[in-house]
């Protein structure tokens, strides 16, 4: 059960802007993606939630932009969920470039738990909250990428 959710990737040519760098909806993008993935690998597919009559949606994105990723740039994206309200649940990120060991992006999401036919927001049942430990302290996950970069992620994942 990966607490912190690590995805991996290359920043293909299609995801830079007149710029020359990353476009900024490239990010939400990649912030989505990681959590649907994160969720399927806890157990939670799109096929359970369709099962539930369940969904999430988002409330709001937060996203500091701290440095620019470029096309080829090996970039991890960590996600994690930071908590759990009653109907809602905040999901941090933070981008990370292998390259220079550098924290390009720091975000989150507001994720709103929904009923699929009313669009009402409902109560989040216990056996989702238990299917994702809740990782609080962000800082936890800056040191560890800033300390030792890959296999530190890896070791964020697995550590409880």
């Amino acid at each position: 059960m990966p607490r912190i959710f690590v995805s991996a990737f290359a920043v293909p040519d299609s995801a830079i802007d007149g710029v020359g760098h990353v476009n900024n909806l490239e990010y939400i993008r990649w912030m989505q993606e990681a959590a649907i993935v994160h969720s399927a690998a806890q157990g939670w597919s799109r096929e359970r939630y369709l099962e539930t009559g369940t969904a999430w949606v988002v409330r709001s994105h937060t996203i500091e932009y701290l440095r620019p990723a470029f096309a080829g740039d090996a970039l991890s994206l960590l996600t994690w969920v930071a908590g759990f309200r009653p109907r809602s649940s905040p999901r941090k990120y933070l981008v990370w470039r292998a390259g220079d060991q550098r924290v390009l992006a720091e975000a989150e999401t507001l994720w709103v738990f929904v009923d699929r036919k009313s669009g009402r927001a409902r109560s989040i049942p216990e056996e989702l909250r238990a299917a994702f430990e809740v990782v609080p302290d962000g800082d936890e996950v800056l040191k560890a990428v800033r300390r030792g970069g890959p296999g530190s992620l890896l070791a964020l994942q697995r550590a409880g």
